[in-house]
């Protein structure tokens, strides 16, 4: 692992592969370990970049909430620690809200989004008041919400079938600690919308959804792909809201065939 400060605190990243740079930003509340498999066929072609958003794995907690134009800053530092002046971001679930506010400040940075179970607008009040519920459990039982957060994430077969992966994910997100948890639920509770962002870009977007997510319907997303100039869409049946450990090959190869069309060139 490598380590950058940003306002004093310390950013954990791991760097793999050689070439045009792809950053990977995980979802909440995991870290850049989620990525450890996937990215294993890109890193012939291709320098892959996860990092460990603020406050998660190695990083360090940089205030009591995390807005997601912070985060996206702690992003900016790794992309300037490691001297890169263009990148492709991949993110998921959070990291993707992470990607979009890093698309806002730093456009003349990127080639394109991959937005992996993501999307653009906010919470609506019905999923601010489950924000709030969920401050109130993780400070009463962290624990036993991580653990059911994880549980709502993959589909019912995959489940059944893989509990291993399932488990994997799970032991990941109950290592972080609940300061760090606290702080990305409030960031992501006070989230801004991002579809004028979309309406107005001009770079290429691959939206990446599961027919079978629970947490982020796919039937509210799909009008999002009207908004930019290029989008295309891959999406997934009997997958939930983790199609790269649910679909690890199909997802794998859509982002490696936009990152060749967009990116490498």
């Amino acid at each position: 692992m490598k380590t950058v400060l940003y306002n004093g605190k310390r950013i954990a990243y791991r760097c793999e592969g050689v070439g045009p740079t792809l950053v990977f930003l995980h979802g909440f509340p995991m870290d850049h370990r989620v990525w450890d498999q996937f990215v294993i066929p890109f890193q012939q072609q291709f320098q892959t970049i996860m990092i460990d958003l603020p406050g998660f794995g190695a990083s360090e907690l940089l205030a009591t909430e995390h807005p997601m134009w912070l985060m996206a800053q702690a992003v900016d530092a790794v992309l300037v620690a490691e001297k890169i002046e263009k990148a492709l971001l991949i993110g998921h679930s959070m990291g993707g809200y992470v990607s979009l506010a890093y698309l806002k400040a730093f456009s003349v940075k990127l080639t394109g989004l991959v937005l992996f179970h993501s999307h653009a607008m906010p919470d609506d009040d019905v999923a601010k008041a489950s924000r709030a519920v969920a401050l109130t459990q993780i400070d009463t039982d962290a624990v036993a919400y991580v653990s059911n957060f994880i549980n709502g994430l993959f589909s019912p077969d995959f489940d059944a079938k893989y509990p291993e992966n399932v488990g994997r994910i799970k032991e990941i997100a109950l290592e972080q600690q609940s300061s760090s948890v606290k702080a990305a639920v409030a960031g992501l509770r006070d989230r801004e919308s991002q579809l004028q962002l979309l309406s107005e870009t001009k770079l290429p977007l691959l939206f990446i959804l599961g027919k079978d997510d629970s947490r982020m319907p796919f039937a509210r997303i799909m009008a999002q792909l009207a908004l930019p100039a290029h989008a295309e869409l891959l999406l997934l049946g009997e997958v939930g809201h983790m199609g790269f450990e649910e679909a690890a090959t199909i997802t794998s190869e859509a982002i490696l065939h936009f990152a060749q069309r967009f990116h490498r060139a």
